[in-house]
C-alpha cells in the first residue's frame, strides 16, 4: 500500500544555472562522486529511488541538500557553501547510509582532505585563522 503514497517520485533535475569557480578538476571529481547526487542538480536517481519508503527518504535527502548547499545553481547565495570544509571534516559529511549506498562516496583519508582543501580554495572559505587556506608552493 505505501507503494500509491506519491512523496518520493519527483526525481526531477532542475537545469545547471552555475557552479563554483572550481580549483582543478580533480576537486569537482571528487566533489561530484562525494556530494553531487544530493548537492546538485544532476542527481542520479538509483532503481531503488522508486521503491517506497526508500523512494521518501532518497528524495528527502535530496531537497534537503538541495536547499543547504547546491552546486549547480551557483548564481544564488550559497549560504551553507563556507561550512562544506568543516562539515566533512567533522565526519557528518556525506552520511553514512548515503556511503553505504554508493561506493564512490567512500573517500579515503588522503582524498577526504584534497576534497577539503579544494573546496576550501574553490569557494573561498577562510581557514581557522581567518586567511584564506593556500598551498603555500610560491614565494613569499
Amino acid at each position: 500500500a505505501i507503494q500509491f503514497v506519491p512523496y518520493g517520485r519527483e526525481h526531477d533535475n532542475p537545469p545547471v544555472t552555475g557552479e563554483p569557480n572550481w580549483d582543478s578538476d580533480a576537486t569537482r571529481q571528487l566533489a561530484v562522486d562525494a556530494c553531487f547526487s544530493c548537492h546538485s542538480n544532476e542527481t542520479e536517481w538509483p532503481w531503488y529511488s522508486n521503491v517506497a519508503p526508500f523512494s521518501w527518504l532518497l528524495q528527502q535527502d535530496v531537497d534537503t541538500g538541495r536547499e543547504a548547499l547546491n552546486f549547480s545553481e551557483w548564481d544564488r547565495e550559497q549560504d551553507e557553501a563556507e561550512d562544506a570544509p568543516e562539515t566533512i571534516e567533522d565526519g557528518e559529511m556525506p552520511p553514512l547510509r548515503y556511503e553505504l549506498a554508493n561506493p564512490d562516496a567512500r573517500l579515503n583519508e588522503g582524498e577526504k582532505q584534497r576534497l577539503i582543501r579544494g573546496l576550501t580554495r574553490s569557494l573561498g572559505v577562510e581557514d581557522g585563522d581567518g586567511s584564506e587556506d593556500d598551498d603555500n608552493s610560491g614565494p613569499g
